[in-house]
């Protein structure tokens, strides 16, 4: 970047960047949260048919035979992101023996340390305490991770049951037919409520990412991102010498503008749906 050739002629050192997420793991959050946006905007309005947007929403794009073809499509492209996901898992874990999958600083598994960062966060937050410092992965965004885990399962089954009503009535009483749309609705709620409100705050609107946290969409963070946001696992890689491994290129403006774009469409898309909910539930 020019910036940075101006900086190294004047003798000041660039800045340096870190990667965080693999090109991977990039696209798979973009499949992510399109799909789940996609399932919301169908999903929500099914559950609220009676409101006048979730009409005004229908005749636009072809009635709601029309959103519910899209809702299931959406469910079928997440489903076979998840099971892809899960397969990338096992393989690291099981097969290739990679460390830090299933434990560790560097694992998405919640340990001791989590359980204490909770109530350092919250001890922090009352002024009765120093606030915690984090390894690669804070405590919330564990639970964001198994939040998903507990959607595939929960309102991913219910879904696919009664879209599958015949084949699952094998099997199936009539009661627990009739349950699965209702765990499917409100599951499917809350899973809007807390990605639009709780995940939008602890990952873009707090006060070290606001107005937006880039790296889930460029991959790598600045070297002072990463020493103030994950003070341990800088410091861990500093002195096992893994540091260096981890230094990847400043991105270019193209991806930054681009993500940006991106990004803010996803919230503005999340934040209106949320009001819609609000409004329709609460009417």
């Amino acid at each position: 970047m020019p910036e940075m050739e101006q900086a190294g002629t004047r003798g000041v050192a660039p800045e340096r960047f870190y990667v965080r997420f693999t090109r991977e793991q990039r696209y798979m959050h973009a499949v992510l949260f399109t799909t789940f946006l996609g399932l919301a905007a169908t999903g929500l309005p099914i559950r609220f048919s009676e409101s006048f947007w979730a009409r005004r929403f229908a005749a636009g794009v072809g009635g709601f035979g029309a959103i519910l073809f899209f809702h299931k499509l959406c469910a079928v492209v997440l489903t076979v992101a998840f099971l892809l996901h899960l397969k990338e898992v096992f393989q690291r874990g099981l097969m290739r023996h990679e460390k830090g999958i299933f434990w560790g600083p560097t694992s998405m598994v919640a340990n001791w340390k989590d359980v204490k960062d909770v109530f350092g966060h919250v001890r922090w937050f009352l002024g009765l305490g120093p606030k915690p410092q984090f390894d690669r992965y804070a405590y919330w965004e564990k639970f964001d991770y198994w939040a998903v885990f507990w959607g595939m399962i929960v309102i991913g089954f219910s879904g696919y049951a009664m879209w599958f009503a015949p084949f699952f009535a094998h099997f199936l009483p009539g009661w627990a037919l009739n349950a699965v749309l209702v765990i499917h609705s409100e599951e499917g709620l809350l899973a809007i409520l807390f990605i639009f409100s709780i995940h939008f705050v602890n990952t873009h609107l707090r006060p070290e990412s606001f107005p937006m946290d880039m790296v889930i969409f460029t991959g790598v963070e600045s070297e002072a991102e990463f020493r103030h946001k994950r003070p341990l696992e800088y410091a861990r890689n500093a002195e096992g010498g893994e540091l260096e491994k981890k230094v990847g290129n400043a991105p270019p403006v193209w991806l930054v503008n681009f993500s940006r774009v991106a990004g803010f469409t996803a919230i503005l898309i999340g934040l209106t749906l949320l009001v819609l909910t609000l409004t329709a539930y609460f009417s």
